[in-house]
């Protein structure tokens, strides 16, 4: 059988299997004791009523089947002298009478006796409805024969004993066994009976027609064969000794004698439809009256003791069936008892045992494991509660179980402390690769002032983007070490300049595309993790996307915080994936390296874990250009609606820093400057050991600033063109804008083409290095250089480190 099968075969819950085990034995004894105390019941109350019904119509049937044979016999006699005396026929005729009055007065009960029984019982009444009729017939014979006449009576007679015989047919098979003799002694006193008629008949005429005669032969013969095969046999005790009496009685003698004589007769008449009687009615009728009252009083005699019997035999049934009931009950409600208090103990401590499972799985581990994750000190010992239910099999449940939990909290104290361990592994070896990836840039600071040829500038660029991605990687690793990075603010940023810098993170950063017009604030303790996240999405739609296809970058506001939008063109992922990752994303990531083993996501983790951090909802979703679209809600906790008091108002910054602000506004997120946005933007590192200190900002000079700034210069700045999208584009920057008069090289003339379109990267880099070489010398030299104030302003405001309308924020 598969582990399926047996699965589905399991039955819900032990305990239930116990109420079972009890319940399932104690309804079958229930079921059985019924069924037996019901069959007991209904044979002694069957009993009772097959011995109520033969007392009411079985008695009664015999007595009118007495009745009957002496008006039969009076009836021949009749017939044989009508001109005789009609007294005798009379009064028995009254008697029958009310014989057989009583024996329809039971029509109630013969209707609600078996088919069997009823239907004999209704053939004796339909016989008897027609006695008149052949009474009539006696009295004055003009439609039936005399033998018609008594025939008529023999056949209610015999309708009336097989009656009796189905009323002998009861469910105790001894008394069944003890009425056979009484229906065999009736059936022999009729046949005798029937002799008598046919005798009593023939005297007059002294004979017997052959065809009489074979019928009393006939009688003879089966009565003789009935009394000594199957009467006398079968009777015992009184009734046996009583028969045997009559039958060696000196008027038994003389009955079989005359009989022997009849069966004689044949052989010594002359013809043979006239046979002689013997000259023997004298005694024949002596006897048969002696005869008669002997056998109808042992007939009543044993009809009356077997109805005692059977009475008594009904009522010893009904109380046996009501002490084994009382004993069944007793021994039934005795072992129900029983099994459900050994069931109810079994569950009690099943249950106690499981709530003990359930408390160490749901409360005592997992509060276990809270306090090693909030590093807290946790004794094994101490933490788990050991559990005592005996020496038996549950008791051994009990011991394994407390094996199991002493063992599952030592793992989990030892996992937690490895885990620790191992997390201060991966800090240290973040915080130190932190360390060196601060110097790397700052010394990449350096060499981009120092150099001003175009392409060392451009290598320069490329490694400090890369630096600032490694950067990112660093801080993976802090954060999948449950740290904070080092990177913080004291000031809200502003949201262009957090896109901005989360763009600088990316290798591909020329692909992506930032689309936003809100002038809206990050929160300083959410600025570094809102800038990470957005990195490593923006990393991944850049990654899982072909290089020639846009990532497109869109911020805006919505009713429930700040939605950023970062949609790639890519392949996608299944539904089931977005799913997936969805539910990954909804919950609290936890740290387990055998799963980041598996599988080595570590974007989607840490962006999980920064999103929980402050409460960002991200989510993933199919994209309408088959790539997918991830979609950051800020919540309005760490959104800032307005600007920092302490930001330099418009009228207050010089010409080239509202220029810059303006530029906060630009787009184009695909130019090669990508990297210098992170650059102009670093934030306060807190690593552990020494990190470089940050440099005040230095804004970009654009060619309206410098314009402004050196107003002897002869250069004419062409005016800056918006983009088709009818945003502004970032401001370009003009060669030696920030240089003062004297140390300016000799321009391009005038005359020349100034079209924007010649203005390159090589030029920018070229300018740039002039700055920046001006700004270092402005820092060296305390006395102010012979120029005018307007003219030296910049490089003092370069070398004070203006602040910003918002502060910067780092890559």
């Amino acid at each position: 059988m598969s582990r399926r099968t047996g699965a589905r075969r399991r039955l819900g819950s032990i305990r239930l299997s116990l109420v079972l085990l009890a319940l399932v034995p104690s309804v079958t004894l229930a079921a059985m004791w019924g069924v037996t105390t019901i069959q007991m019941f209904s044979e002694g109350l069957r009993l009772r009523d097959q011995t109520e019904l033969s007392r009411s119509t079985g008695a009664m049937g015999t007595d009118a089947t007495l009745a009957l044979q002496r008006e039969r016999s009076l009836s021949a006699a009749w017939l044989a002298s009508p001109k005789g005396s009609r007294a005798a026929l009379d009064a028995q005729r009254a008697e029958t009478d009310k014989a057989v009055a009583k024996l329809v007065g039971q029509a109630d009960a013969i209707e609600k006796a078996p088919s069997r029984i009823s239907d004999r019982l209704y053939s004796v009444l339909g016989s008897v409805g027609s006695l008149e009729y052949y009474r009539d017939q006696v009295d004055d014979p003009t439609d039936i024969t005399a033998q018609q006449a008594l025939d008529q009576y023999s056949s209610i007679i015999d309708d009336q004993i097989h009656a009796f015989q189905e009323l002998s047919q009861v469910d105790d098979g001894d008394l069944t066994s003890q009425a056979g003799p009484l229906v065999g002694l009736e059936h022999a006193a009729e046949l005798v009976s029937q002799e008598d008629a046919q005798l009593t008949l023939a005297w007059p005429t002294g004979h017997l027609d052959d065809r009489t005669w074979t019928q009393f032969t006939e009688l003879v013969n089966t009565r003789r064969w009935l009394v000594k095969d199957q009467v006398v046999p079968q009777l015992t005790g009184s009734a046996k000794a009583r028969t045997e009496r009559i039958l060696a009685s000196r008027d038994w003698q003389t009955l079989q004698s005359v009989e022997d004589q009849v069966l004689a007769s044949r052989n010594t008449g002359a013809a043979s439809d006239r046979i002689a009687l013997p000259d023997a009615q004298k005694r024949w009728s002596g006897a048969m009256d002696t005869l008669s009252e002997q056998y109808a009083g042992l007939i009543q005699q044993q009809t009356t003791g077997l109805l005692q019997r059977s009475a008594e035999k009904a009522d010893a049934l009904l109380l046996k069936a009501a002490l084994l009931s009382a004993g069944g009950l007793l021994a039934l409600l005795l072992c129900v008892g029983m099994s459900w208090r050994i069931t109810r103990s079994l569950s009690r401590r099943l249950r106690g045992l499981r709530r003990a499972a359930v408390s160490l799985a749901q409360e005592r581990l997992p509060d276990v494991v809270a306090r090693l994750e909030r590093g807290e000190t946790v004794d094994p010992e101490s933490a788990t509660t050991e559990l005592d239910y005996g020496h038996d099999e549950l008791g051994q449940v009990a011991r394994a179980f407390n094996t199991a939990q002493r063992t599952a909290v030592h793992t989990a104290v030892e996992l937690a402390d490895t885990r620790r361990g191992f997390q201060k592994i991966i800090l240290g070896i973040a915080r130190q690769s932190q360390n060196l990836v601060n110097l790397q840039l700052s010394k990449l600071d350096t060499l981009e002032r120092e150099h001003t040829d175009p392409d060392v500038l451009k290598g320069l660029y490329e490694l400090d983007s890369t630096a600032s991605q490694l950067r990112r990687y660093e801080e993976n690793l802090v954060i999948v070490s449950g740290e904070r990075p080092g990177r913080s603010w004291a000031e809200p940023v502003a949201l262009m300049d957090i896109l901005r810098s989360a763009v600088g993170e990316v290798a591909e950063y020329q692909r992506v595309e930032v689309l936003t017009e809100e002038e809206v604030y990050v929160a300083p303790p959410a600025v570094a993790d809102v800038i990470h996240l957005l990195a490593e999405l923006i990393d991944n739609a850049t990654a899982y996307s072909p290089a020639p296809s846009p990532v497109t970058v869109r911020a805006g506001m919505v009713a429930k915080g700040l939605a950023v939008e970062v949609e790639d063109r890519g392949l996608g992922m299944s539904e089931e994936d977005y799913t997936s990752f969805n539910e990954q994303l909804a919950v609290p990531p936890q740290f387990d390296v055998v799963a980041l083993a598996d599988d080595l996501r570590l974007g989607m983790f840490v962006i999980g874990r920064l999103a929980h951090r402050h409460g960002i909802a991200v989510t993933l979703r199919s994209s309408p250009y088959g790539g997918t679209t991830a979609i950051v809600l800020v919540p309005h906790e760490i959104v800032v609606r307005e600007a920092p008091g302490g930001d330099v108002q418009d009228g207050d910054a010089p010409e080239d820093e509202k220029a810059a602000a303006d530029g906060r506004g630009a787009t184009d997120a695909g130019r090669s400057e990508a990297p210098r946005w992170a650059e102009a933007s670093r934030g306060t590192e807190s690593a552990a050991g020494p990190a470089p200190e940050p440099r005040p900002l230095v804004t970009a000079r654009t060619a309206s600033a410098a314009s402004s700034a050196a107003s002897a210069t002869p250069e004419v700045v062409p005016e800056v063109v918006p983009r088709r999208d009818g945003l502004t584009p970032l401001p370009r920057r003009v060669p030696q804008t920030s240089l003062v008069q004297e140390l300016r090289e000799e321009s391009a003339p005038a005359g020349d083409d100034g079209s924007l379109d010649d203005f390159t990267a090589e030029a920018a880099a070229a300018s740039l290095a002039g700055f920046q070489r001006g700004t270092l010398r402005a820092r060296d030299d305390d006395a102010e250089p012979p120029h005018d104030e307007e003219a030296a302003a910049v490089p003092r405001q370069a070398a004070a480190g203006p602040v910003p309308s918002t502060p910067p924020a780092d890559r």
